[in-house]
């Protein structure tokens, strides 16, 4: 069976994205479990929905966390692409991680052909991270509101 250079050079890159993605996955889990013990923790010491301010401390909080563990993210797609993606040095491939992992692209970078896979597998990548973070402080912001509403019921 004789495998052609386009099947491999297909494969490669699709390896290789996903490994990312598979760190990526990782490094958020690890974020957004910090989020939650977090927000467990003030919960058990009575500080939920006690103030505005203090609740605004919670969320804000919540979304640096998330906000860090997005720019991690970024930079590990960085260091694929200036690995494997032939950028003169790692700032311009970081800016190219950013473009794709925010979904908003620069066709004036391209990869070579036989690495442009992975700038859409970035953008699923950033677009399902920042769907799973939305989620997340979502559920902060909705325990907030309801930890107040049961505080202005006695």
């Amino acid at each position: 069976m004789d495998v052609s250079r386009d099947n491999v050079d297909a494969i490669w890159p699709l390896v290789v994205g996903t490994a990312a993605t598979l760190v990526t996955i990782f490094l958020h889990a690890f974020a957004l479990r910090s989020i939650l013990y977090f927000v467990h923790r003030e919960h058990l010491r009575g500080r939920l929905g006690f103030s505005f301010w203090l609740d605004l401390f919670i969320v804000a909080g919540s979304v640096l966390v998330a906000f860090a563990a997005h720019l991690v993210e970024i930079v590990v797609w960085g260091g694929v692409f200036y690995r494997y993606g032939k950028f003169s040095d790692f700032a311009a491939a970081f800016y190219h991680s950013a473009l794709n992992y925010t979904t908003l692209g620069d066709e004036g970078m391209m990869l070579s052909s036989s690495w442009r896979l992975l700038g859409p597998l970035e953008a699923a990548d950033g677009m399902l991270m920042f769907g799973v973070t939305t989620a997340v402080i979502f559920a902060v912001i909705q325990r907030l509101a309801v930890m107040r509403l049961q505080g202005s019921d006695t």
